[in-house]
């Protein structure tokens, strides 16, 4: 299988060459790397090289767009009575495969065959120096993946981001797609029309190089957990961390500039009526993630995020869904309850 290295643009190549060569002096990209100490933790390579996940990782090697790819995914087989369904999730921009671990295990022990991917961009996939990104780029990209590993249809899970990317699926795919569940997806408001100013990719990707785990936890705990916090969140928080401790910081952050610019850009809310597939919508309540925020007026913030209303406007204009509510739970249901979210996850799915 080729190897693919992913590069920065020309204007970033030799501030990322120099802190490649100097991580490089002090240790290899497999091994955590000692971070300095405003941000104490283990650095990962551009392609979280270092970061174990919990199934063996797979890669699908492909062209698109003229740049050699990869996708790593997790493709676990039933460890129940096999069931001969396939569920594929899709994970959220501050997410990975890895965070899927407990989903999977629930699923495969129910019988389901289970692929997570990391989509390009992301995590473990390759980070190309120029892409176009589109969520229906990324919708093909995941539908090429489930080609090559003879999926003909599939239930689509996405969480947050990866619930934008699934509604698209649905929507290019729909004879494919057998049934969609939406985990607090984004997208469901149009940011821009709601008056959060549009941020240039070079501005998202100033923001970006400032990442660290302090700023990551602070965020999460503000938006997704509604001011709580608990230790197990913590390794995923170094996950993501980690990448902008180690050499393929630069990369890392450009990618992640030009996928927040694909995200405000796209909002998915006016085609809901179009999306015929039935759809499982489990929304913790107390979510109130809105991308670019922070940057919008102070009079406007409140009314940003609002996942009570956004859900139950959602399930009215999809043609065939129901919605399960989380009232305590936040942005990220399936590791706040582990337990609540799965039961009411198997139960949809039957």
């Amino acid at each position: 299988m080729p190897s693919v290295r992913p590069v920065c643009p020309s204007f970033l190549k030799t501030s990322l060459l120099r802190s490649a060569v100097a991580a490089l002096c002090a240790c290899t990209l497999v091994a955590p790397m000692v971070a300095n100490a405003a941000d104490d933790g283990p650095a990962y390579g551009p392609e979280l090289e270092g970061f174990d996940y919990p199934a063996p990782v797979q890669r699908f090697s492909f062209t698109s767009q003229e740049e050699p790819m990869q996708m790593a995914y997790l493709d676990v087989q039933p460890t129940g009575n096999p069931n001969g369904r396939t569920a594929v999730l899709l994970h959220g921009k501050n997410f990975c495969a890895a965070t899927w671990q407990e989903t999977i295990k629930q699923l495969s022990g129910a019988g389901y065959r289970v692929i997570a991917p990391d989509q390009i961009g992301f995590c473990k996939s390759t980070k190309p120096q120029r892409y176009q990104y589109t969520f229906q780029q990324l919708a093909r990209n995941t539908h090429a993946l489930l080609t090559s590993l003879g999926v003909a249809q599939a239930t689509i899970i996405g969480h947050s981001t990866g619930g934008m990317l699934a509604m698209r699926y649905a929507l290019m795919y729909p004879n494919e797609t057998r049934q969609l569940v939406l985990v607090n997806p984004i997208g469901l408001e149009d940011w821009k029309a709601k008056g959060v100013p549009s941020l240039s990719v070079d501005q998202w990707y100033q923001r970006e190089l400032n990442t660290s785990a302090d700023r990551i936890r602070k965020y999460e705990q503000n938006t997704y957990y509604d001011g709580q916090w608990k230790p197990e969140y913590e390794p995923w928080v170094q996950m993501l961390a980690g990448m902008y401790r180690g050499p393929g910081k630069h990369v890392v952050a450009w990618n992640s500039a030009l996928l927040y610019d694909m995200i405000y850009t796209q909002p998915v809310v006016y085609e809901l009526g179009a999306i015929k597939t039935p759809t499982l919508l489990l929304i913790g309540d107390k979510d109130n993630t809105a991308i670019g925020k922070d940057a919008a007026p102070a009079e406007i913030q409140p009314t940003l995020g609002r996942y009570p209303e956004l859900a139950k406007a959602t399930v009215k204009a999809l043609p065939n869904a129901t919605l399960v509510e989380f009232p305590a739970l936040g942005h990220a249901p399936q590791m706040q309850d582990p337990q609540a979210f799965h039961k009411a996850l198997l139960q949809g799915l039957k």
